[in-house]
This record gives C-alpha cells, sequence and structure tokens, in this order.
C-alpha cells in the first residue's frame, strides 16, 4: 500500500469499503479519480503538471513564416514553396473556411535539451495539417485542437544547427466547418482559426505511459457492476496512485505506475503483452473511416487520405503490432497521383503485412441507388486498381457506413473474388434490433457470403475498455463463435487511431491475463485472417439470413437532391449505350475506329466516385454536390462525343441533313416500341411519311431485338390517341387500349380496355400531389420519420389544358401551386397504341421547389391486391410488404427501387416505372 492509505488505516480513518448500499461513498472516489487527470483548479498539482519535461517555442530556436494561398486553392508542395512567405508568430488567426496556409519553420535544438530521451514538434493550429521535411515527403497529420499535435523530431537534428521543415494547413476541422456547434449543419464560410502551438517539447513518458494506465484504471471502476470486485479492486488502485502521487517527483510516477502494474499486467509498454498463449476473442485493427465526401468536397479528401495516412506509418514504425486496415481504391489512387513518397512508404508497409488494403470496391459506396453494371464496376475497378498495385485482389468487401444494403451484393461479391462483408450501420436500426453479429448472408440467386458486424456497434470505436467490454456483451452470436473484430480509431473526418488508442488496448489485454473477466484482446492480426479463421467453421456453424439488409434509418436518402439521383441514373443509361456501340463499331466499322477503354474506364470511375455512401444518397454539404454537378457535367459532354463518334464510325449521322434518313437503335436487350419526339432541324429533311407532321414531330421507332431499329410508316389507317374535354375540367384520353378519365388535374378512373377493367378504387385519385412535414427526430438531410406520413396533406391543381390532341400523342397539361415560390407543372399524356405502345399513361414533370423541411409525394392507388409488391433492384426483384402485420414489416414505410415498382395479382397488375429514382 502506499503511505497515504496506510495512514489512512493507522489513523482510524474509514477504508474504502464499498457495498451496494454505499453508492455515494463510491461516487465520491469516482469524481475523485476523474480529478487526477482532469484541466481545471487542480491541473498545476495533479498528472497534467507533469506531462512534459521542458519546451521551447522562443525565436532564438523557433522561426515562423507563412504563406496565405489566394482564392481557396490547394497548391501541392513544389508549387507552394515557391511563394513569398512573411513572418508569423503563434496566436495569429488563419482562414477563412476553407482555405490554405502554408508554414516553412526552421528550428534549431538548445542545448539544454540534447539528451532528453524524446523530442517532438507541437504544431496546433487547431485545424487539420500536414508536415513535411526539406524534400517534399509528407511525414506527420495533424488533426489540431490538442488532438494527433506532435512530430517526433529526428534524431539526427541534435546538432545545434537550424533545420528547415513545411507545414501545410486547411482552414476546417476535422469534421468540416459546421455551425452552431452542430456537425451536420451548413458549414461556416469565414471560420478562422489560432495558431496555439509552434514548439519543441520534451515529453515525460513515464507521465504520459501513467496517464494510459489510470485512464484505463478508470474505466474498469467505472465499467464492471459496482459491486464486483473488478471494480472495486481497480477502485482501489487507482485511489491509491491518487494518494501516492507527489507533483513535482519523478519517483512518485514510477512508483504509481509499479501500482497500476498490478491491475494492468507488467508488459504493458511493448508489444509483448500479445505474448500468451491464451487465445483471444477481440481482434483489434486500427482504421480510419475517410469519407470521400460529406461536410468537406472531394479535393479536401485528398488532403485528408495523405495526413491520415503518413500519421499511421509513423505508428507502424514505433508499434510493432499496430494493423491498420483502409479500403476504396479512389483514395488510394489519389494518393499516388498527389503524395507519390508517401504511397510508395505505404506499399512498403502494405508489403510488410501492415498496411491493410481491403474492401475490393472503387469508393465505399451506396448499394441501394446505384444500378448493378455500377456495383460491378465498383468491383471491377477496385479489384484491379488493388491487384496491379499490391499484387492481389481483396478477400473481403468492407463496407461499415452505408443506408442499407441490396439483397445482390453476396452475389455480387462473390463474382468479384470476396467472400466476406464486414459492415456495422445496422445497429443504428430506429425500430428493430438486428439479431446476429456474425450470419451469411444469402442474396437472391443463393449466393452467400459470411457477414460480421462488431458488437461494439462502431467503426470508429475508442478503443477504451468499454469498446472492449461490449464486443462481449453486445455479441449476438456467441453460441456460434464468441470472437469478434473490434473497429477502432478517429473517423468520419479521417485521422485514425492514435497512439494513445494502441497503449489503451495494450493495457486491456494486460488486464484480461491479470484481471481475467475483460475479453482478451490481440492486435497483430489481419482483417483477413479473423474471417479466415471464422470460415474454418463452415457456412453451417452460423445463421442465415436471406435478401436485403433493410436499414431501418435513414429512409430519406431514397429521396434527398434529386438532380444528383437523376444525373447518376442519366450517366449508367449513357455509359451503357456508349459501350454498346462502341463494341459495335470496334467490330463492324469499315474506318480505323478503336474502342475508347481508356476514355470509358475514366467515364466509370467519374460514376463510381459520385456513388460514394454521402455523395448519392444525398447526405453531404453543398459543395459537393456543385463538384458532383461540374463531374457529371464533364461526363456527359465526353460521354455524348465518344457516342458520336462510334455512331459515325458505323455510318449513322448525328447531324441531320439534306439526304438524312431516320434510324433507330435499339440498346436494351430486348424487343420495344418508342415514341420518339425528333429535334425541330429534323423536320426539315424527313419524309413526312414516317411521322406525324407536326413541328419536328413524331415517330415510332420499333426493334425486335438489340441494335438497329425501323422507323414505323405513319398512315391514315395508323392507331391514333385522341383528347377530349366532357365537362369543365373533365377530359378523356383514349387509345385503342386505354381510356383515362382526369377530373381536377387528377385520375378518376383508368380503364384496361381488353379486360374492361377498373384500375382506380372508387373514390382515389392517381397521380395526387401530397406534401408532408418532413422534420425528423435529427438527421434532416438522411431521414423520414413514420410520422411523417400522419401530416400528409394534398394539392389541388388550379388549372388544367389540352397540351396536344393526337394523332400519335395527346397531353394535358396540369398546374399545381405549392406554395408562394414553389410549383409544378404536369403533363399527362398517352400515346397511340403502335406495335406494343400505348399501355401505360406518361407524367413529366417541371418543379420549382423552395420550400423548407417538406416532403412531396405522388400517389398511385390502384385496385389490385397483394400481401407484397415488387420492386426492381440490381439484375433482380425484391418483394416487400403491402402491410404492417409486424414491426419489421412497419419500419418499410419508405423503400427503394430503381426504375421500376409493381404491384399485381394473378392476371393482372399495375407498375410504376420512372427515369430517375
Amino acid at each position: 500500500m502506499g503511505g497515504g492509505q496506510a495512514a489512512a488505516e493507522s489513523s482510524g480513518y474509514p477504508k474504502l469499503n464499498f457495498n451496494p448500499k454505499g453508492r455515494q461513498i463510491r461516487d465520491i472516489y469516482q469524481d475523485r479519480i476523474k480529478q487526477f487527470t482532469a484541466e481545471g483548479q487542480y491541473a498545476s498539482q495533479n498528472l497534467r503538471s507533469m506531462w512534459d519535461h521542458d519546451s521551447e517555442s522562443s525565436k532564438d530556436y523557433v522561426k515562423l513564416e507563412s504563406y496565405s494561398v489566394p482564392e481557396l486553392a490547394r497548391p501541392l508542395f513544389k508549387e507552394a514553396i515557391k511563394a513569398t512567405f512573411k513572418p508569423t508568430s503563434k496566436g495569429q488567426l488563419f482562414g477563412p473556411s476553407w482555405s490554405t496556409h502554408w508554414f516553412k519553420i526552421h528550428i534549431k535544438i538548445p542545448s539544454r535539451m540534447l539528451k532528453q530521451k524524446r523530442l517532438e514538434f507541437h504544431f496546433d493550429a487547431n485545424c487539420e495539417g500536414l508536415l513535411y521535411t526539406e524534400d517534399s515527403e509528407p511525414v506527420q497529420g495533424l488533426t489540431g485542437g490538442g488532438e494527433r499535435v506532435a512530430w517526433l523530431i529526428p534524431d539526427s537534428w541534435r546538432d545545434e544547427k537550424e533545420h528547415l521543415f513545411y507545414v501545410e494547413i486547411g482552414c476546417n476541422g476535422m469534421f468540416g466547418n459546421p455551425t452552431g456547434g452542430d456537425t451536420i449543419q451548413p458549414p461556416d464560410p469565414n471560420r478562422f482559426f489560432q495558431l496555439s502551438k509552434a514548439d519543441i517539447v520534451a515529453p515525460n513518458l513515464d507521465a504520459q505511459a501513467l496517464y494510459i494506465d489510470y485512464w484505463i484504471l478508470g474505466d474498469a471502476s467505472r465499467e464492471f457492476p459496482g459491486d464486483s470486485w473488478e471494480a472495486h479492486s481497480a477502485t482501489q488502485i487507482a485511489n491509491e496512485i491518487v494518494n501516492t502521487f507527489v507533483p513535482g517527483s519523478q519517483e512518485s510516477i514510477l512508483k504509481c505506475r509499479e501500482i497500476a502494474a498490478r491491475y494492468v499486467g507488467n508488459n504493458v509498454d511493448s508489444a509483448k503483452v500479445y505474448d500468451t498463449d491464451t487465445d483471444p476473442l477481440v481482434y483489434a485493427t486500427g482504421h480510419c473511416h475517410i469519407d470521400t465526401c460529406w461536410l468537406w468536397p472531394f479535393d479536401e479528401t485528398k488532403r485528408k487520405v495523405a495526413r491520415s495516412w503518413a500519421s499511421q506509418c509513423n505508428l507502424m514504425d514505433e508499434y510493432p503490432e499496430h494493423r491498420f486496415t483502409c479500403s476504396s481504391a479512389q483514395q488510394y489512387k489519389w494518393l499516388e497521383m498527389y503524395y507519390p513518397k508517401l504511397f510508395a512508404r505505404v506499399r512498403e508497409n502494405v508489403k510488410k503485412g501492415k498496411f491493410q488494403y481491403i474492401g475490393g470496391s472503387w469508393v465505399e459506396h451506396d448499394t441501394n441507388l446505384p444500378g448493378g453494371e455500377s456495383l460491378v464496376r465498383q468491383f471491377i475497378l477496385g479489384q484491379r486498381y488493388f491487384q496491379s498495385r499490391f499484387g492481389e485482389r481483396c478477400t473481403t468487401f468492407w463496407l461499415p457506413d452505408t443506408f442499407g444494403y441490396s439483397s445482390q451484393l453476396p452475389q455480387l461479391c462473390r463474382l468479384a473474388g470476396m467472400t466476406r462483408f464486414m459492415t456495422q450501420k445496422l445497429s443504428w436500426n430506429n425500430i428493430n434490433k438486428f439479431p446476429h453479429t456474425t450470419f451469411n448472408w444469402i442474396a437472391l440467386d443463393g449466393s452467400q457470403v459470411l457477414c460480421h458486424m462488431p458488437p461494439s456497434e462502431t467503426y470508429t470505436a475508442q478503443a477504451h475498455f468499454g469498446d472492449v467490454r461490449r464486443s462481449v456483451t453486445q455479441h449476438k452470436s456467441m453460441s456460434d463463435d464468441a470472437t469478434s473484430l473490434l473497429v477502432f480509431g478517429h473517423g468520419d473526418g479521417g485521422g485514425g487511431p492514435t497512439a494513445e488508442h494502441i497503449e489503451k488496448l495494450r493495457r486491456c489485454r494486460g488486464i484480461s491475463d491479470t484481471v481475467g473477466l475483460l475479453p482478451r484482446v490481440k492486435m497483430g492480426d489481419s482483417v483477413d485472417s479473423f474471417f479466415a479463421r471464422l470460415e474454418k467453421k463452415g457456412s453451417k456453424a452460423f445463421a442465415t439470413w436471406y435478401g436485403e439488409l433493410y436499414f431501418e434509418l435513414h429512409r430519406g436518402t431514397y429521396t434527398t437532391q434529386s438532380n444528383n439521383k437523376k444525373n447518376n441514373r442519366r450517366s449508367e443509361t449513357l455509359l451503357r449505350s456508349l459501350e454498346m456501340l462502341a463494341a459495335y463499331a470496334s467490330l463492324k466499322a469499315t474506318t480505323d475506329y478503336k474502342y475508347p477503354k481508356k476514355d470509358i474506364d475514366e467515364l466509370w470511375e467519374i460514376i463510381c466516385l459520385c456513388q460514394f455512401h454521402d455523395c448519392l444518397p444525398g447526405s453531404s454539404i453543398e459543395m459537393c454536390y456543385r463538384d458532383s454537378d461540374k463531374l457529371y457535367g464533364e461526363l456527359f459532354r465526353r460521354g455524348t462525343k465518344l457516342i458520336h463518334a462510334a455512331a459515325e464510325a458505323l455510318g449513322i449521322k448525328t447531324v441531320p441533313g439534306p439526304d438524312s434518313q431516320l434510324i433507330g437503335v435499339n440498346t436494351l436487350p430486348w424487343g420495344r416500341t418508342s415514341l420518339v419526339k425528333l429535334p425541330k432541324e429534323a423536320g426539315k429533311y424527313v419524309s413526312q411519311k414516317f411521322t406525324d407532321g407536326s413541328e419536328g414531330g413524331y415517330a415510332f421507332v420499333t426493334s425486335e431485338g438489340p441494335g438497329l431499329a425501323r422507323v414505323q410508316e405513319i398512315s391514315p389507317a395508323s392507331p391514333r390517341v385522341s383528347v377530349t374535354e366532357t365537362s369543365k375540367d373533365v377530359f378523356i384520353l383514349e387509345n385503342d387500349k386505354l381510356k383515362v378519365k382526369i377530373q381536377g388535374g387528377v385520375i378518376t378512373s383508368l380503364i384496361d380496355l381488353a379486360t374492361d377493367r377498373e384500375t382506380i378504387p372508387e373514390g382515389r385519385k392517381a397521380g395526387q400531389l401530397v406534401i408532408m412535414d418532413d422534420k425528423p427526430l435529427y438527421w434532416q438531410a438522411w431521414d423520414v420519420e413514420v410520422y411523417h406520413l400522419e401530416t400528409r396533406q394534398e394539392l389541388s391543381p388550379h388549372s388544367a389544358c389540352i397540351l396536344e390532341s393526337g394523332p400519335l400523342k395527346a397531353s394535358l397539361l396540369v398546374e399545381t401551386r405549392i406554395s408562394k415560390s414553389s410549383w409544378i407543372k404536369t403533363t399527362i399524356s398517352l400515346q397511340a397504341a403502335v406495335c406494343g405502345a400505348g399501355n401505360y399513361v406518361e407524367f413529366d414533370c417541371e418543379i420549382e421547389w423552395r420550400e423548407d423541411k417538406k416532403f412531396l409525394k405522388v400517389e398511385f392507388p390502384v385496385d389490385v391486391h397483394n400481401t407484397e409488391a415488387s420492386y426492381e433492384t440490381q439484375y433482380g426483384i425484391v418483394r416487400r410488404p403491402t402491410h404492417y402485420n409486424t414491426s419489421w414489416d412497419m419500419a418499410k414505410f419508405e423503400v427503394c427501387c430503381h426504375r421500376w415498382a409493381d404491384l399485381s395479382e394473378h392476371g393482372f397488375g399495375v407498375s410504376i416505372l420512372n427515369d430517375c429514382k
């Protein structure tokens, strides 16, 4: 016992002895434990007072100059250091938000500090930064605000000579520049950041090690049950440390560490803590979840990658057991392009098995909204990149943070060579608790992957005692296998693990070997080896889950940022047409046409990048959508040019001229007939027998399958469509297949003439616009809650008129005022029933949307009965309930589909088709 505790016992003072009724006494000691490392009134007397041995920041030893980059540009090292630098100092402000500032720093180690065991340079501008050596190598990421602000000064600099290095800062925090202290609010464009540290520091390594010892002891005291021996013992030892510590006494720190070792073990200062024969339960891997965009634009992510991965390479040098896992081929490619020296360092650590690329995809993408071909390209681009740079493809699909999981992912993973899947997001479900930790996930075709969701329920664990303990207490598949992954490190904004995280895990392993009840934790293994051990048990050892992993949160992401979602679908369609025409041209062209593979791969990289799980779903800040608009604009420009080139190689003129003929090309794999609106200039050159005679005109194009299509001749005997106004605001659209009654701007009757069946239930209205409140519990861009359905209000059109009267197409224009500043114009059309066409009513909408916290929907009630509806997903159909029998059914009040949804019964059904989402 320490002297203070012994004195208390001999003097007759009460002993530290707790029981279930002694909670108030225990709380007193808990507060005392916190005071020992806290800032505030006791900081000059507690452990913080001995944090450093020495520091130096005077101009004699630290000289600072800065260059503020104009116009929010982000120049690379070689360009930036050519600029004119001006003297600066600590205390200066730098900004505004998103601006970049470079610092030229000269330091000289004071002679009094030369014999210190470790020397660091501390730089804290309270924003993110990256430190470079003089030869342009990025060597240390900086988070700012007291987190990750130190760089280990090379021993070769202990020569009392002046040495030069650089720091680049970006004026944003790890989570961008949110307003009002709420992370997900729009960014403040005028934040400024103060340079608070630029110091040479000799840290007190023993004091910092005691801090970690004590941190874990305090966690054990709080996290173990209050009446347990483990909690009581941790509290006793922590209290004893406080009594033993003497401010200013290095000897007392060493004594305190000896006391702590009784609980945390003796090997916590080295990787030897893992050198035991005991099998671990928790496999810990470092991770740095860097959203490719979110609260910051794509260009900032490029720098976040460099900052984070430079820091991780340093930790690998210092901690032999440290393993770092990171996905997204796009981020590796950016590093290779902009930071080649750091990329070489990463590649060297990959060879050593320390830096572990994973995931096999281009980015950590959304899986609900992209088309099937897009998901395939995510894997093709990702796997090819990883194989080309590192020699092997990935075997584990890594997607911890996305908003639901398509039922087809297991099949596509298998086809891409991946048999394992790691995710976590379903732990956020807000209605039903997902029942498994480790399980087999089975796709529509029966393909399966082995899935694991870390029971700590985070992919950014802070390596606390509680994270390790929850890896067992929240494990839902203990009867199948008790092991789990612990994925730790600062995420979202990047950064990854810190030395503190690794030190805490060393002590957690020490506790498991001395006290016993804490789950045994291990570092040093890869995620792939963790899954390989699970796979040895065989698939029958684990539960199964069939079909989609529906995420019961963030349902608004099926809707948010509609224009971005439409650009995604347009780009997918364009690339499909381009690849088909380019393939035909490369085989059939009489010229020296060559398939533009490089261009097409680059365009797919744009699509896949914009399908990142915060970009396509609509949960990023406005800056990101300015970026994606530019990227899509480039894609449409380049893609259209390539389509024209392929068509020209096939002898198809894309610009009408005097000798023009109408030629159709069907890029779909099935036969179809489509009514095509011709451009105005085409009407000058095209024979009237192929059009309806109007300006530009319409033409019906028919094909039996993919390839060239024929244009239908139009004659007086051809099928027609008509529109009549039978009374005020009551219109009838009719062709040979359908009779549509539109009253008050909505469909009140839709009769299938072949069966004489009414589709619209009596008293109901199809095409009815409704507006609802969009005020979720928190995540405004992400969520729509079940109660929003209760706020439904119908919108009434204020005008309807005939826009086109046939003979090939008849249309009504319906105008609806949503509010003083928002409106929608809806064109309702019916085509002539030519060659199989004309069996659908078409709605084309132009919307001016200036609403806040509102949700616009359109309803199509139909007189069809089934307990399930069908929805298009990638390469298949998902069937979902049309009832609320259970809480699992009710949770799916908002669902995702691609281009169609269908409700059918035997012999009859109705589908809704769309061109976007």
